[in-house]
């Protein structure tokens, strides 16, 4: 739109949409919105105009907002709701129709105070504050705020109407989102008890899950086989399949070998025609009702939703589907139901049922099928189909019509009327929807509906007032007869759909500051996960940012490195590894074996790190000598921690304590702290020569200059990391990967269960017997 020379006459730019499902419309709009800033000069330049049209969730806030960006960077934006007829702007932005009135109101339920009809008439939405509830039948009854309701039995229907008030189906995969829609459009509708009997769930069957009926719970049964949910539930003849490609074709066999199922719904798309046509045959050979593949599904108002069929709860009610109509439809696109039931709310009664039959080569039930269906049916009264080019099955109905097995009025029009401006054939979206003759062009085909009699407007902008003509024409000959509208329902929010418009707020349960996982990469303080491994941090970088929050110096990296190298292992025979040993050696798995051998760490073994660091740092602090510290801990009857070993002494050195302290005098920018510990060192080993600075100590004492020295941290905020345990963490970590070794080792070895010798255990029952015992009489 900016490039080249600019137009003496401007540019349009057209930016469409049809009503979402479930897409936050608003959030949407972000991206073109920030577009607009940065070429806000250019699009100035060529005097771009822009005409925006979208409906769904959201979509009030949505659309104001490109008003005010449009206000704030001088750019005429007009903006269409779905009052709107979904291509009504091309011929407004192109000059060819004037453009309507359109006020954008926010709403903050979502749903805007009026519709306006394209002949200017109001037609007014039920207001948003009415109250609604379902009628308190028999068949439920509530318990600690759970709602349960009784198996219905089997219903007979007429073979025209597979959907009614009483329809009862199964979900056929874990969907909960979509039978969340199922369960709040059966209590807007108010029926007795809930459409969904049950769900079926292969992979984990045998439990139940919550679901909201209203405001209140209720709980619906998971079976992992069809066979088995249809025997506990007699009563559900549906199936809503939400397989994939890959097992919906089995699923769908499966069910037709069972004769209580009378009709399916396969939502999948991508399904291989070879299985669609299988499918199809084996149905018509069962009588029974395939609708789809690659479809939405269906909608009889007031009665029965399949999955997610006529989007949020806020299009339900603006489309007034939670109470039937008189008008049905039937279309190939699953993407145009909510069209055509937003068009059906404006300029009739609304909608009686709809179904959108998929758009895939091969589907279940044609056009004529569910034609014939709602010709059959006496409480639909008009009928409308929405075709689109490609395929021939519109010349069915054409024969239906010409033949008279189709007597009601039918308002008809073909999508894709600008193929003819391609000079090739050209798919448009779904698989059968290319023409191989001239015969399967949309103008070919409205051509031969309009010469049988249907109802064909010139173009697809005047279908609704093609739709306004027949219906009052109906009503004025008393066909129909409109009933009057009651209240909608009051279907609450859901919580995180209303926190994501930013309605309500909820303190966190948790915080975290250290990573985060919910971008487009994984954080580590701040740090991408790519940047840690460009910039090669190492395993100390990652401790630095998940410990520290921070980037430590290159050497305090490599010394916390080097504290998890040094701490890895020391023998089997100490307390932790043995621990670790015989928890294996009894058949324990790999995280048993390693608690095991943790849960010994303490005071006694391994946790001297904490201890060392804040007796050390107490005594520094205090201004108290190396003589003064060691005679005040002995007069408090304590060891100081960090100083002794089993095996160790002043001659025999452990290599541990040498390395770190070698690496610390040479890397660390002051060691005060740990000169202080090998001065109480001297003290202690003039007295006896293993009261030794061991490795703890020496690593406690190292770590402490570390977090006061390195310029990373203030004197608060080391004190603190040595309060909080991080240096036993140290411990902690760098022994795991010697525990896990351990078990390991004894894995490989297939070392059997431990039992201790007799001699390593000395048994003391004194010369007590039963002479000797005392007996607690009761009073």
């Amino acid at each position: 739109m900016t490039r080249g020379e600019p137009h003496p006459e401007g540019k349009v730019l057209i930016i469409g949409g049809g009503i979402a499902n479930f897409t936050n419309v608003a959030a949407t709009f972000g991206g073109i919105i920030d577009a607009l800033k940065n070429y806000k000069e250019g699009l100035q330049r060529h005097k771009v105009k822009i005409f925006v049209r979208r409906g769904g969730p959201n979509y009030q806030e949505g659309l104001k907002k490109m008003r005010l960006i449009g206000e704030t960077i001088g750019i005429e934006i007009q903006v269409f709701g779905p009052d709107t007829h979904i291509s009504s702007i091309v011929p407004m932005a192109l000059g060819i129709t004037k453009p309507m009135s359109n006020g954008v109101d926010s709403a903050p339920n979502g749903i805007s105070a009026a519709h306006k009809a394209p002949n200017g008439t109001s037609v007014t939405s039920p207001p948003s504050s009415a109250t609604f509830a379902a009628t308190v039948v028999p068949e439920s009854r509530e318990e600690h705020g759970v709602v349960s309701f009784a198996q219905g039995a089997p219903a007979q229907r007429p073979w025209f109407r597979p959907f009614d008030e009483t329809t009862r189906g199964l979900v056929y995969g874990l969907q909960p989102r979509a039978i969340q829609g199922m369960l709040d459009f059966d209590f807007a509708c108010g029926r007795k008890i809930p459409s969904v009997a049950a769900m079926i769930y292969p992979f984990g069957g045998h439990h139940v899950q919550k679901f909201y009926w209203g405001t209140k719970e209720t709980l619906l049964p998971v079976y992992a086989t069809i066979a088995e949910a249809v025997k506990k539930h007699p009563e559900a003849d549906t199936l809503v399949n939400f397989s994939s490609s890959r097992s919906v074709y089995q699923s769908t066999l499966d069910a037709l070998e069972i004769p209580q199922i009378k009709s399916i719904a396969l939502i999948a798309e991508g399904v291989p025609e070879r299985h669609a046509r299988e499918i199809l045959h084996l149905a018509e050979k069962k009588k029974v009702i395939i609708i789809g593949p690659a479809t939405v599904g269906g909608i009889k108002p007031g009665c029965f939703r399949i999955g997610n069929t006529g989007g949020m709860m806020d299009n339900i009610i603006a489309s007034k589907l939670y109470r039937p109509g008189s008008v049905a439809y039937v279309s190939k696109s699953g993407g145009m139901s909510n069209e055509l039931n937003n068009i059906l709310s404006l300029t009739t009664n609304g909608t009686y049922e709809g179904i959108a039959i998929g758009g895939d080569r091969y589907p279940g039930t044609t056009f004529i099928d569910h034609m014939l269906r709602y010709e059959a049916d006496p409480n639909c009264k008009m009928l409308v189909l929405l075709g689109e080019v490609g395929g021939v099955e519109e010349y069915r109905v054409i024969e239906a019509v010409k033949s008279g097995q189709i007597k009601k009025p039918i308002v008809a029009w073909a999508i894709g009327t600008c193929a003819k401006m391609f000079t090739t054939e050209v798919q448009f979206g779904h698989a059968g929807s290319m023409a191989n003759s001239d015969l399967e062009t949309a103008d070919a085909k409205n051509k031969a509906m309009r010469a049988a009699g249907f109802v064909v407007p010139d173009t697809f902008e005047d279908l609704p007032a093609a739709l306004k003509k027949v219906y009052t024409g109906l009503v004025q000959d008393g066909t129909i007869k409109p009933s009057p509208e009651r209240d909608p329902p009051n279907i609450p929010v859901d919580y995180k759909w209303a926190q994501e418009l930013g309605m309500v707020r909820k303190p966190a349960a948790f915080i975290s500051t250290i990573s985060d996982e919910r971008g487009a990469e994984l954080l580590y303080a701040g740090m991408s996960i790519t940047d840690v491994f460009k910039e090669d941090i190492g395993v100390g970088g990652v401790i630095s940012l998940l410990w520290f929050k921070r980037r430590l110096p290159a050497y305090a990296c490599k010394f916390l490195e080097m504290c998890l190298q040094l701490t890895a292992d020391h023998g089997p025979a100490v307390s932790g590894a043995m621990t670790t040993v015989i928890t294996t050696r009894a058949g324990k798995d790999l995280v048993s074996s390693l608690v095991a051998g943790l849960l010994t760490i303490g005071d006694r073994f391994g946790g001297a790190l904490d201890g060392a660091a804040r007796e050390f740092s107490r005594a520094k602090d205090t201004g108290l000598t190396p003589r003064e510290f060691v005679d005040s801990m002995r007069r408090a009857n304590k060891l100081i921690p960090g100083i002794g070993h089993k095996i160790k002494s002043k001659a025999n050195p452990d290599m541990r304590v040498e390395l770190v302290k070698d690496f610390a005098k040479k890397n660390f920018p002051s060691v005060e702290m740990l000169d202080y510990a090998l001065a109480v060192e001297d003290v202690t080993s003039s007295k006896k020569d293993t009261l030794i600075l061991n490795v703890d100590g020496c690593i406690a004492v190292c770590f402490c200059d570390l977090l006061r020295n390195s310029g990373a941290f203030s004197r608060e905020e080391a004190d603190e990391y040595m309060q909080i345990g991080t240096l036993n963490a140290l411990f902690v970590l760098g022994r795991s990967i010697g525990f896990i070794g351990h078990h390991i080792d004894q894995k490989r070895l297939k070392q059997g269960l431990y039992r201790a010798e007799q001699s390593d255990i000395f048994i003391e029952m004194g010369n007590t017997g039963i002479s000797d015992r005392v007996v607690v009489r009761p009073s």
